[in-house]
């Protein structure tokens, strides 16, 4: 089929099914770009356009859920659906870019020249989320595709008038600078840190949010604060601190002092037990995770304030990463785990196999942290591999990690060990989020957890514990009180039960502790602070609180 009749076109629109959506995607790339090359007349094509946008929506929402889950390589063989899915999307932006043009937008109705320059920057916005959601490096000329069709708008006098958009399932109308505002909104909100579910979130409550927010170019005169954010229309990136960019007249300044508002407005409804769906944020977000997320989107959002503590450096070297609990507590401690000695006839199956594999028991007990060449093939022989990584920055909480080729299966915000270029010692982290370049080199955020961690052996304890269980490693991080942390530990994810008491052996000296709260959850573990009970943690006061 060639494409070339209006009729036909709209007609095939109302045959296609839902439910095949390989053949609906199929039809609608062939059809959206066919009419780019022998545009019919500009009312016709904008009629088949907005009648394909529906369907574009569902088709592509099913063909993106093939790679969503994890970060997507430029090798692997679900690359091609991201390109059919980016593809369609530019398709439908110079579609609306075209039909304005052909219509000769200057003389167009208001509502005509906003909706044409509202449905251009929102399918320009989503080849940048799309990139977020497989969380692979932007192409070059990505932004600079977005900034255009803002700027178009502008020139226009259209920038902030509202039309009506059903695909916009909070507001049912959204204008131009509203539709650009949503993207900047996700792109401050670490996307590839986030899971698919929670990237979902955070954009349909962009969405939500953009409204309350402005793009205002800087008066005359006024100092503006560095850290703010600030937007250069001619520089192909998003939202960057103001005291990064030049001045010049493509500077827009974010102003999202309203959204604060709107952002503390929503936490306190949800205190008096006003439910999500109620206030817009979608009828599949529980209370405890909205809560959460939004929290980690004040900062961004409201404040429109950039949010890291402590700069960046460049530094060079090779870091070392692993990543299963039993291989980071090998690693933090330079030996297997064994059960305490108290309790050796309890002994696990990991601590049966460890005397098999290693030798008599007190051979150990003697030199109870081996040397690096012991400890590395110690590591090969129970399969505890540490990944190199190549540093590209760091700061005071954390560093910048690159890989190529990227070999290690990852989570996002799952725990891992490292130990920086120049450290004796591995450290815990959290990888704070996970990118592929084009090149295919994986990127990861590591945010360090302050504190030099120490192996314990954890169970529960009292009437929740069974005597006769076997204890688990678990990791003691002391105060730090250079960074305002307190001593913590780190527990497997589902350990946490607030005054839940546990069982604790450290070195030679057995006490119980009182967890209290919890203070950073991963989808393996959870860091949380507690009291002692018995005899005090080594540094700890009996009874104080952590």
């Amino acid at each position: 089929m060639g494409y070339h009749d209006p009729v036909e076109c709209l007609e095939l629109l109302n045959r296609l099914h839902p439910l095949n959506v390989d053949e609906t995607h199929r039809l609608l790339s062939e059809m959206v770009p066919a009419l780019q090359r022998n545009p019919p007349a500009p009312d016709q094509h904008l009629e088949i356009l907005e009648a394909a946008r529906p369907h574009v929506a569902l088709a592509q929402s099913a063909m993106a859920s093939r790679y969503a889950a994890h970060p997507l390589p430029p090798d692997s063989a679900e690359n091609a659906t991201l390109r059919s899915v980016v593809t369609l999307w530019q398709a439908m932006a110079r579609s609306y870019g075209q039909v304005a043009r052909t219509s000769g937008a200057e003389i167009l109705p208001a509502d005509r020249r906003a909706l044409l320059a509202q449905r251009r920057i929102h399918y320009a916005g989503m080849v940048p989320l799309e990139y977020f959601r497989a969380h692979r490096a932007l192409p070059k000329g990505t932004w600079t595709a977005l900034h255009d069709g803002f700027c178009a708008a502008e020139a226009l006098g259209v920038a902030t008038t509202r039309v009506p958009d059903a695909l916009n399932d909070i507001w049912k109308a959204q204008s131009p600078a509203e539709a650009f505002v949503a993207v900047l909104l996700v792109d401050l909100a670490n996307p590839y840190g986030r899971s698919e579910r929670d990237l979902g979130w955070v954009c349909r409550w962009a969405q939500r949010f953009a409204p309350y927010c402005e793009l205002l170019g800087g008066p005359d005169g006024e100092t503006p604060q560095p850290a703010a954010y600030g937007l250069d229309l001619g520089a192909d990136h998003g939202l960057r601190p103001l005291g990064v960019l030049a001045p010049s007249a493509a500077l827009r300044r974010f102003d999202g002092s309203k959204l604060a508002g709107q952002i503390q407005a929503v936490l306190k409804q949800f205190k008096q037990g006003v439910t999500p769906s109620s206030l817009g944020l979608g009828a599949d977000c529980p209370v405890d995770a909205s809560a959460k997320l939004l929290l980690s989107l004040y900062r961004p959002w409201g404040l429109a304030s950039a949010g890291r503590r402590f700069p960046r450096r460049g530094t060079q070297g090779r870091a070392e990463l692993t990543a299963g609990w039993s291989s980071i507590a090998f690693h933090v401690s330079g030996k297997p785990f064994e059960q305490p000695p108290i309790y050796a006839t309890q002994r696990s199956l990991r601590s049966d196999i460890s005397l098999l594999t290693f030798g008599e028991r007190v051979t150990q007990a003697e030199n109870p942290r081996w040397n690096e060449n012991e400890r590395r093939r110690a590591a090969a022989r129970l399969g505890f591999t540490c990944e190199h990584w190549q540093v590209a920055d760091h700061s005071v909480s954390g560093f910048r990690l690159y890989q190529d080729p990227h070999t290690q299966r990852l989570e996002h915000h799952q725990l891992v060990g490292v130990r920086p270029p120049d450290g004796e010692h591995y450290l815990l982290a959290q990888l704070s989020w996970l990118m592929y370049r084009a090149d295919g080199v994986m990127e990861a955020g590591v945010q360090v957890l302050p504190g030099l961690p120490r192996v314990v052996a954890v169970r529960p304890f009292g009437l929740t514990g069974n005597v006769h269980e076997a204890f688990l490693e678990g990791f003691l991080l002391p105060p730090t009180p250079a960074l305002k942390a307190e001593s913590s530990l780190i527990l497997p994810a589902k350990w946490f039960q607030p005054q839940r008491v546990i069982d604790v052996v450290d070195g030679g000296q057995r006490y119980q502790l009182r967890l209290t709260k919890a203070i950073l959850r991963g989808p393996d573990f959870v860091q949380v602070s507690y009291e002692a009970l018995e005899s005090p943690a080594p540094g700890a006061k009996p009874g104080s609180a952590r």
